[in-house]
């Protein structure tokens, strides 16, 4: 079968950038859990019933962009946030990309003094290791954890001076917690969306969605569907909907600009895969399924493979890395990923699976090419692309969702269709990238130039602050 990684390096927040290099190399036997791509209700009282006729067909739900507002700041723009009362409801508490957004924004309230409280609507029965970790890391920032149940839930619901809803499966948690103080709490809710799958559509999700306060959306291709879909599917309309684009933490930036510690990591990480240093990594980073288009992209590597060798270019070899893995599910498609490579066309030495990590940088130090590959509607942003940019990596990115307000064709990197007839063209853009050094490593640059441009951290609290502050307006009117 493809290589199977059991390589893990842990990024812990350093001091000085050499501190930490030691502990990267010292982790190499440990096997980590990866954050995936931004994938990710119940009884209707009759005041609620009235209400969504109200908002049948109603009037078009505003956008707002904040993507221009980002010029820096002497001050942290979300100071205004101090000693305010903050109610994180997230549907899950998992390594999946809406739950770490939403504690990256605990983190940044509660680093300009916010007291901020996190619960999460759907636990496992049994223990689990992972939410057991992630909570322990929330308590050890002062982020207070709570039961997303029960009279204190409410409580703390109805005294916050402001309530996210994380993803819109959160919606149910509504109706199920709160009861009757639904409507005490909706004018104070802001309603962070990620989603861009048609199934997320449902009324029993959100039915409240036109009477909070605003909705805050990754992108603006997520915004114009969530705008139409509620609308033509559901007949209701969306609240003030916000975009805002996503920023790369200072702890990302401060390891990809760190030219040591990138290479000593990329020597590294090449050692543990047993691949040579001047051979070309196109890697794919998300979580393993159907929608992040693995199977397309390894039909695609493959296919520039018999490219590369019908055309007799000279190149250096070709290695294909799937990030995102998981050893201990071993589900049905990735069964699939695996006998493709091994048994149909025989490139086990080519590609390598690695397991599920929270540390992504790592692999970006390591490899060449990021590869995008989301299908149907794309991404709802897509955070690995800027932090494959940040990296200066160029990347190959399916033209859809929020991956086209992202990459620059041509520019910061190339784009193809999504679905079968995009493999052929991503086949063709692999070898253009291998056979172009200079056009590779200038797409890098450029990509970079961008990152430091529009999607950093400051950016990122900036455009957020800018949507808290007319949240917290509307709450108070």
């Amino acid at each position: 079968m493809g290589k199977q990684s059991t390589v893990s390096i842990t990024v812990h927040k350093k001091r000085w950038p050499l501190m930490i290099l030691a502990l990267f190399i010292v982790s190499t036997l440990m096997v980590f859990f990866m954050r995936s791509a931004f994938d990710s209700c119940h009884s209707t009282t009759s005041s609620t019933s009235n209400r969504l006729e109200e908002a049948k067909e109603g009037a078009k739900g505003q956008i707002h962009s904040t993507y221009s507002q980002t010029d820096n700041v002497a001050t942290n723009p979300l100071d205004f946030m101090k000693y305010k009362l903050v109610l994180l409801v997230s549907h899950e508490l998992s390594l999946s990309g809406g739950p770490l957004l939403l504690m990256e924004l605990a983190f940044l309230l509660r680093g300009v003094g916010a007291q901020v409280v996190w619960m999460t609507n759907q636990k496992p029965a049994e223990p689990d290791e992972v939410i057991y970790s992630l909570e322990r890391k929330m308590l050890d920032r002062g982020v207070q954890v709570f039961s997303a149940k029960g009279e204190k839930a409410i409580d703390i619901a109805l005294k916050a001076d402001l309530v996210v809803l994380n993803t819109a499966v959160a919606g149910k948690w509504l109706d199920a917690v709160l009861k009757e103080n639904v409507q005490k709490v909706l004018p104070k809710v802001l309603w962070w969306i990620h989603e861009m799958r048609g199934h997320y559509f449902k009324l029993e999700y959100v039915k409240h969605l036109p009477f909070v306060a605003g909705a805050m959306i990754d992108s603006h291709t997520t915004a114009e569907y969530w705008k139409n879909r509620t609308r033509e599917r559901l007949g209701i309309r969306m609240p003030a909907t916000y975009v805002v684009h996503l920023g790369n933490s200072k702890d990302l930036m401060e390891v990809a600009e760190d030219s040591v510690a990138k290479r000593v990591l990329r020597e590294h990480v090449r050692e543990s895969l047993g691949v040579r240093n001047d051979d070309l990594l196109f890697a794919i980073i998300n979580s393993v399924s159907r929608g992040k288009g693995q199977d397309l992209f390894l039909r695609s590597f493959y296919e520039s493979l018999q490219l590369i060798q019908e055309k007799k270019l000279l190149v250096p070899s070709l290695h294909a890395v799937v990030v995102g893995s998981d050893m201990n599910a071993q589900t049905k498609f990735e069964t699939e990923l695996r006998k493709f490579v091994r048994e149909e066309k025989k490139i086990e030495d080519r590609v390598h699976f690695i397991n599920k990590t929270l540390t992504v940088a790592p692999y970006l130090a390591s490899i060449d090419v990021l590869v995008q590959n989301s299908q149907a509607r794309g991404e709802c942003f897509g955070r690995i692309t800027i932090e494959a940019m940040a990296f200066q990596l160029p990347v190959l990115g399916t033209a859809a969702g929020g991956t086209m307000e992202i990459v620059v064709n041509g520019t910061t990197g190339l784009l193809h269709p999504v679905g079968k007839e995009g493999v052929s063209p991503l086949a063709n853009n692999i070898v253009k990238l291998a056979t172009h050094v200079e056009r590779r490593l200038t797409m890098g640059k450029k990509g970079y130039e961008r990152v430091k441009e529009s999607f950093l951290e400051q950016h990122m609290s900036h455009r957020i602050a800018l949507v808290l502050k007319e949240i917290l307006k509307k709450s108070k009117s």
